[in-house]
């Protein structure tokens, strides 16, 4: 029923021309999202550093440039199991590890939206069918995470772990002790700016209500991060992801200083595009 009703929504807005402005006016945005980067980023001496990671990003299915960062990051450190575990994935379509299936990468996805996960199995039957995508439905909390790895036999050390679940994210990763990934992703708040150490007090049943009293700032996630013995190398252009390296890898592969302070971005919501395909998963064959 709703792919009927969008259909004829389609066709009405093209009988009325209204669908072309828009596609006309995401294109104009488009051109001005690349000329931005290419002006304020590739040719900026804030990121003329070889060991920035920003001017590397790039979107396959993330949505702030994340699929690029991440493959500079195993570039640099190299990669083991290419194991990754990701959740708050919402349909898989827009999340920070999708396209590593692509290049060979087996994990675990993690969504509490029965709805997210109903569209996933459908969106990566081929993915799930291959036994390279395992998919759990389950609210994470503080409490279970740790349970929810055991049942869906996590390894205690793998590549890749991204976190995104729009409210407790550091009090989850605060409470993940038994495993050790290489690499952590994790959404943080902006709004705090670099020096503030803020995040939302624990609730295990929060929900986003689209307000910017969310996760953690990124100077909270820092300190955080340093006690699990993980270091800040990176946040995403659009100031919404920070990355984060296990301790025994950074050696001199990334910019410092490891700080909030250097690392923070402005929330620059404004750089995402708007135009987009309707994105499909199917039976794909990577080419040797």
């Amino acid at each position: 029923m709703n792919s009927f009703i969008k259909k004829i929504f389609f066709h009405i807005k093209e009988k009325l021309g209204i669908g072309g402005l828009a596609r006309e006016m995401a294109f104009i945005k488009e051109i001005a999202v690349d000329d931005y980067f290419e002006t304020h980023i590739k040719n900026n001496l804030k990121y003329s550093d070889p060991k920035k990671l920003n001017k590397y990003e790039y979107n396959v299915f993330s949505q702030s440039g994340e699929d690029g960062i991440i493959e500079e990051i195993f570039k640099r450190i190299g990669v083991t199991s290419k194991f990754f575990v990701e959740f708050g994935v919402s349909n898989g379509l827009e999340n920070c590890t999708a396209s590593l299936l692509l290049s060979g990468w087996k994990g675990k996805w993690i969504e509490g939206s029965t709805t997210f996960f109903n569209q996933i199995q459908k969106n990566f039957e081929f993915y799930i069918s291959n036994k390279q995508l395992e998919v759990k439905s389950a609210f994470i909390t503080a409490e279970n995470i740790e349970s929810l790895f055991l049942e869906a036999n996590v390894p205690k050390e793998f590549d890749l772990l991204s976190i995104d679940i729009d409210g407790n994210d550091l009090w989850v990763w605060k409470a993940i002790k038994d495993y050790s990934p290489r690499v952590v992703v994790i959404e943080c708040n902006p709004f705090y700016g670099p020096t503030i150490s803020w995040t939302m007090k624990y609730n295990p049943k929060h929900v986003w209500d689209r307000s910017t009293y969310f996760g953690a700032s990124l100077k909270a996630l820092e300190i955080v991060g340093k006690e699990k013995g993980y270091t800040l190398v990176s946040s995403s252009i659009m100031g919404n992801d920070a990355f984060f390296v296990r301790d025994d890898l950074v050696n001199d592969k990334f910019h410092a200083p490891f700080t909030s302070e250097n690392h923070y971005e402005s929330f620059k919501v404004h750089l995402q595009k708007k135009y987009k395909y309707n994105k499909l998963v199917g039976e794909g064959v990577i080419i040797k």
